[in-house]
């Protein structure tokens, strides 16, 4: 028989302890459990199941909620894990208002970018950070961020330095459109300007009309790495804001 130890994330045979993770999404399953997805450090995006937890004496459901920093046990026997315990790994992100909507179209980013199964402790990072920055209000800049962040880690990141027909580097006062598999393109038409190319490729969001721009941007951007897909959380985002 295996003996249980407190090292974060360590596997034994079968049986994973202590895994960092958040919950992404839940759904009911039969008469008296849960189907957790949930985002690990360690080993990407799985399900598990949280066998018993709707019972009314649970004392364990109240824990697997999302945007709270969990350390997760299950049996890894199959593509569905059996949760064997669970346990908060430090307080609760606060996340209120549009905040909080926000924070579940992240969810659905990593839902929708990471495979089953791939590990990518970086995108665990990120999304830490995210969760952070959303508490705090800075709800634009912690999404754009995320976004970008996101795609790099994934092979989806984009080219932003360089002209993508000519090879020359981007110049802060010209203006460009944004080709989704090559990268900018200068024209006097160009809803992007190239101080905004540039402070994305840095990461600099201290002008507000970048974010305004990263916006437009991005959108398209991640509409076409989905395939069309809708995010159903930006709907109902742009619902909420409408009434803001």
């Amino acid at each position: 028989m295996n003996v249980p130890c407190k090292a974060l994330g360590l596997m034994t045979d079968n049986l994973v302890y202590l895994q960092p993770a958040f919950i992404l999404q839940q759904r009911k399953f039969k008469e008296t459990s849960l189907i957790i997805d949930v985002l690990t450090r360690d080993f990407g995006r799985l399900s598990l199941i949280a066998k018993g937890v709707r019972k009314a004496k649970s004392k364990t459901a109240g824990l697997l909620q999302p945007f709270i920093p969990l350390l997760v046990s299950y049996w890894d026997k199959s593509e569905l894990k059996i949760l064997t315990g669970v346990e908060m790994a430090k307080p609760p992100v606060a996340l209120q208002g549009l905040g909080l909507y926000c924070g579940f179209y992240v969810n659905e980013l990593v839902g929708s970018f990471l495979h089953p199964h791939d590990p990518h402790p970086e995108v665990f990072g990120l999304y830490g950070d995210c969760l952070s920055r959303l508490s705090k209000n800075t709800i634009e800049t912690a999404l754009r961020l995320f976004e970008l962040d996101l795609l790099d880690a994934v092979g989806y990141g984009l080219q932003l330095g360089f002209d993508a027909y000519s090879g020359n580097a981007i110049e802060p006062l010209a203006k460009y459109h944004f080709d989704g598999e090559l990268g900018p393109i200068k024209a006097p038409d160009g809803p992007f300007a190239g101080t905004t190319l540039l402070a994305l490729s840095v990461r600099d969001f201290s002008d507000a009309q970048v974010l305004v721009e990263a916006k437009q941007l991005m959108r398209p951007v991640i509409s076409r790495c989905l395939q069309g897909k809708p995010l159903r959380s930006r709907a109902v985002i742009n619902n909420i804001i409408k009434y803001l």
